[in-house]
């Protein structure tokens, strides 16, 4: 395995490292200031700067680079990590400026993928463009959602319509209203084989019967710069029939294709988050003294800041490693890496910003530094696209097949 860098990512690694420099981080406190000056806290794909950081990319060249094939930028799993991991760097805007946030991009994926020519020319093009945004709606507040086939929301076939009915909750970017469209997972037919009652629609967000609740709360944080997470209802909301993604029936397969890239975009961001945390740290142990010495010179402070390198270096490569594998051999034959750095990266790097914090005293809890918003976003990642107890018991029970199988005459 070869995991240098080609040119064409050479090339845009490049690109997207001067434009960060140039653009994204001095514009940080600026979209902080005009997120807080909008009449509506969650509009904030409104905030003038973003529009600016955005035409400037895709004049760059460095627009949809998560997306492969002629509607993206034709990149592989491999080429676009290093990418992902830059904007890791500034999550709350640089993958918002290049068109490639979640959970937009997994949203585009399924139309991609799975879309009829009319749901992609009404929803994907607009979203391509960054005219609208969109949410996903799966997980659900009276059944165990770790468990899909639990869903409950139903989705009943009546003449040319579809009903649905039911709560979702923690909707990501569901309380922005430029969020147009939602696709909602729910069941058309309860009496089928377990993997096969679930399906996925299509829901406009100003359908009759479509409710948003509440926005719900991380660890405090309403995460407003990138649309809440929002509490759903879906009262007798009536769909036309052509609004199903595919066929009925082939939810839970959609979500595994959509989920496979999610995850490790997440990862690929997460490294990111990870490496300006320890340049963080690294900062404040330079710069502060305690009992007659900097930070920098303490043994426990240097045992933090190299188990941290240590640690972004195996993620990294865990992570190239997966990139690679699903570009070889699809996302199916890659699946156990893929769970391998769904387990592994929010661990590691919710670790790091916990020493980072640690680093930098009281300073480290309050909103003059990234690292608490990081943190809260990270320990969300133990849940989110599956929590770490599933991945783990697939996982376990993968490998405890292959050495059945190994160990058969």
């Amino acid at each position: 395995m070869d995991f240098s860098f080609d040119a064409v990512t050479e090339e845009l690694r490049e690109r997207l490292l001067a434009f960060m420099d140039e653009a994204i981080y001095p514009a940080e406190p600026l979209f902080a200031e005009q997120l807080e000056a909008l009449d509506n806290r969650w509009a904030w794909t409104r905030v003038p700067v973003l529009a600016d950081l955005r035409a400037h990319a895709r004049a760059r060249g460095l627009w949809n680079l998560f997306l492969p094939g002629d509607r993206g930028a034709g990149l592989t799993n491999l080429q676009y990590a290093p990418l992902a991991e830059i904007t890791g760097r500034s999550p709350q805007l640089a993958p918002a400026a290049l068109n490639c946030s979640a959970p937009d991009t997994g949203n585009m994926e399924v139309l991609a993928m799975f879309g009829t020519d009319e749901q992609q020319k009404q929803w994907l093009q607009p979203l391509l463009d960054a005219e609208i945004r969109s949410s996903f709606a799966m997980t659900e507040p009276d059944v165990a959602s770790s468990d899909a086939t639990n869903i409950s929301t139903r989705i009943e076939r009546d003449g040319d319509s579809y009903v649905v009915t039911g709560r979702k909750w923690w909707i990501t970017g569901a309380m922005n209203p430029d969020a147009k469209i939602f696709i909602v997972m729910g069941k058309t037919d309860p009496g089928a084989e377990r993997h096969r009652q679930q399906s996925m629609i299509l829901v406009p967000r100003d359908t009759p019967g479509v409710v948003v609740k509440r926005g719900m709360r991380v660890l405090g944080y309403d995460d407003h710069d990138h649309g809440g997470h929002a509490e759903l209802e879906f009262r007798d909301v009536r769909v036309p029939a052509s609004n199903l993604i595919g066929a009925a029936g082939n939810g839970f397969g959609i979500a595994q294709a959509r989920l496979g890239p999610g995850r490790i975009h997440h990862c690929m961001r997460s490294i990111g988050i990870a490496e300006r945390a320890l340049e963080l740290m690294c900062d404040r142990a330079s710069a502060r003294v305690a009992f007659g010495k900097p930070l920098s010179e303490q043994g426990v402070i240097r045992d933090w800041i190299a188990e941290a390198r240590v640690r972004i270096e195996q993620l990294r490569l865990l992570t190239l490693k997966t990139a690679w594998l699903m570009d070889i051999v699809g996302n199916k034959g890659a699946n156990t890496e893929i769970q391998a750095i769904k387990i592994a990266t929010p661990a590691a790097v919710e670790w790091i910003l916990d020493k980072a914090i640690q680093v930098h005293g009281a300073g480290g809890l309050s909103q003059d530094f990234p690292l608490a918003a990081a943190f809260a976003g990270i320990r969300t990642l133990r849940f989110a696209d599956g929590p770490d107890e599933v991945h783990k018991n697939s996982l376990a029970r993968a490998e405890l097949k292959r050495r059945a199988n190994a160990r058969c005459p």
